[in-house]
């Protein structure tokens, strides 16, 4: 799928198993990766991780890996932030306002949920038209979930984005705005 917005600089927050696991796949498939956690250990964990992925490929990896200790620092240059915190509504707040305040007003705001709406959580934020849910049902298949306000533009790049890092990828809207839309329709 063409794109004409590109995506080069990659900011993953936590380092946990599921945000490693993307950081790396993101730097394999070229992308300049920045990976936030408030754990030092995780982060520790996180670069022994890409040094033995590194020294077990044959070839460098296509892209950059770097490791902050701070929202900020990861989101500084981000063209994409992705947060891997609790899919609990007081932390996906917590976190999409920090991203909201601190990345530039460019970048693309990812949040793996299935429990949340993305559309509240992005009408909490400056930047709606940017604000996707992404779903991962497997290792091979994502779900990105957009709202009636998302840039046609933003989605196109999150779509290639995955496609790139080796997803399959559909996508759908916000469930809980079709549902809003139907109950208006009724009364």
């Amino acid at each position: 799928m063409h794109t004409s917005r590109e995506l080069r600089r990659i900011a993953v927050i936590g380092a946990g198993s599921a945000g490693r696991e993307l950081a790396l796949r993101c730097v394999r498939a070229g992308f300049d990766v920045v990976l936030e956690d408030v754990m030092p250990s995780r982060l520790r964990s996180a670069a022994a991780m890409a040094t033995a992925q590194q020294t077990l490929e044959s070839e460098a990896p296509a892209g950059a890996f770097h490791l902050a200790s701070t929202v900020e620092d990861a989101v500084r240059d981000a063209d994409l932030a992705i947060d891997f915190v609790p899919d609990e509504l007081e932390s996906k707040l917590e976190i999409f306002s920090m991203l909201d305040r601190m990345a530039p007003p460019r970048t693309i705001l990812c949040t793996p949920s299935t429990a949340l709406s993305i559309a509240d959580l992005a009408s909490c934020t400056y930047r709606p038209q940017l604000c996707f849910a992404l779903r991962f049902a497997d290792p091979f298949t994502a779900e990105i979930t957009y709202t009636s306000r998302s840039s046609r533009e933003a989605l196109s790049a999150v779509e290639h984005w995955l496609t790139t890092i080796g997803f399959t990828v559909t996508t759908r809207q916000d469930p809980s705005e079709l549902t809003q839309s139907t109950d208006r329709h009724f009364t």
